[in-house]
């Protein structure tokens, strides 16, 4: 994304709305012309490689950054306020979720962005969606705007009980929560949910956002075993365990893209990196 992107935000408010979910309320005149309707799109925070927040933009050019993308929850240009959720990691947490943790009204960040946005089909007979913590925000922005006479159900893995909230959504849709006190570890948790639901008449849209492995195992359940035509579905990674967003970028890359040979000979491949960095 060019500089012309780069936009300073400031932090209004934040508060920790359940033990691994902090929702970030910012503002701040560049603001002025972000665009609307944005939900379920996603903005980029910057940071410089030892994980402080870039607030200066002649820092962007000067040296290497790292950006972290989060799902726009929402944007008022009546109030200037963009509302971005951050998913907690704890001890493990990366650059920006421990910024997110930290941070208070007046501090400065970039953002570049915003980048599409990420709905479901509301033409559809029925709706699908699953997703754990990371893909929670997007989850909801397309549970809201769904039709109110919409069918269907929501699949949502926490780490804890205490991470289930209210959510609006249609009558029609059944909202199951799944408990995984383990995420990436358990990569089997929210497909073996998927598994278990009562599959409706007529065309579904699919809709997942979650882990990479536990990507990869839904989506080939959705190809194989249910016959889902790619149009008809959304399934991302958001994040991958114990790897940063930049190895997970060439991962999924890789993934999606490459022959089978090259996926065998890149999971070995990071294997062996990870052997290497346990052994030190």
């Amino acid at each position: 994304m060019s500089k012309t992107n780069y936009r300073m935000i400031v932090v209004k408010k934040s508060m920790k709305i359940t033990p691994h979910l902090q929702r970030v309320i910012f503002t701040g005149d560049d603001l002025a012309d972000f665009p609307e309707n944005q939900e379920s799109g996603y903005v980029k925070f910057l940071f410089s490689n030892d994980g402080q927040a870039i607030n200066d933009k002649d820092r962007v050019e000067e040296k290497k950054h790292l950006k972290r993308t989060y799902t726009i929850r929402s944007f008022s240009r009546e109030e200037n306020e963009l509302i971005i959720e951050f998913s907690l990691h704890g001890h493990k947490g990366g650059p920006a979720s421990t910024w997110a943790e930290l941070t208070k009204p007046g501090d400065k960040i970039l953002i570049a962005g915003p980048g599409s946005t990420k709905l479901v089909n509301n033409q559809s007979d029925w709706f699908l969606l699953a997703g754990d913590m990371s893909g929670l925000p997007a989850l909801c922005c397309n549970l809201e705007q769904l039709p109110k006479n919409a069918q269907g159900y929501a699949v949502i893995e926490v780490i804890s009980e205490l991470d289930k909230q209210t959510l609006k959504v249609p009558d029609g849709i059944t909202v199951k929560w799944i408990i995984n006190n383990k995420p990436g570890e358990n990569s089997d948790a929210l497909l073996d949910a998927v598994k278990a639901l009562s599959w409706k008449d007529g065309n579904p849209y699919i809709w997942v956002a979650c882990e990479f492995e536990s990507m990869k195992k839904i989506r080939h359940y959705m190809k194989n075993s249910r016959n889902i035509e790619q149009k008809n579905m959304y399934i991302s990674s958001y994040w991958k365990f114990d790897r940063t967003e930049e190895q997970h970028r060439i991962d999924r890359q890789i993934y999606l893209e490459a022959p089978l040979f090259i996926q065998i000979l890149w999971k070995i491949i990071t294997r062996f990196q990870k052997c290497r960095f346990l052994k030190r």
